[in-house]
């Protein structure tokens, strides 16, 4: 069983200090300071910026995780809110095609090879309402 496992190893050469910062309302920031293996600050790579969201769907709650391109903290907080928006809306338009995809895939009954029932001008010969699937 052991010999199908991933070798799992942390990169002593990319590691972060991870400080969480947040107002109890909107969001998360989260800091990512590189140190060295011995938890020392750095100074050869950048302090990163992360906000983290989250976002309401019918299907229930789906966390966004965004860079801030920030040099302090009071950036980070400033660009929150736009990068947050821009995450949502990246995050709808790939619902929207995986529901796109997922309404392409599927497969009407009586087809059989082919187009089947299909007919000429991308209707669904016959199917009340052009056989579209409303998604909610």
């Amino acid at each position: 069983m052991t010999e199908n496992m991933p070798e799992i190893t942390m990169n002593v050469s990319d590691l972060y200090l991870e400080e969480v910062f947040t107002d109890n309302k909107v969001g998360t920031i989260r800091r990512m300071t590189p140190v060295d293996a011995n938890g020392q600050r750095d100074p050869n790579r950048d302090v990163k910026y992360i906000g983290l969201a989250q976002m309401m769907t019918p299907a229930g709650t789906l966390p966004l995780t965004f860079e801030l391109n920030a040099q302090t903290l009071g950036e980070a907080a400033e660009q929150f809110g736009e990068e947050a928006k821009k995450a949502m809306e990246r995050t709808l338009e790939e619902l929207k095609e995986l529901r796109r995809q997922a309404a392409s895939s599927i497969v009407v009954p009586g087809q059989e090879g082919g187009m089947g029932g299909l007919g000429g001008a991308g209707g669904l010969g016959g199917m009340p309402g052009g056989g579209k699937i409303q998604m909610p």
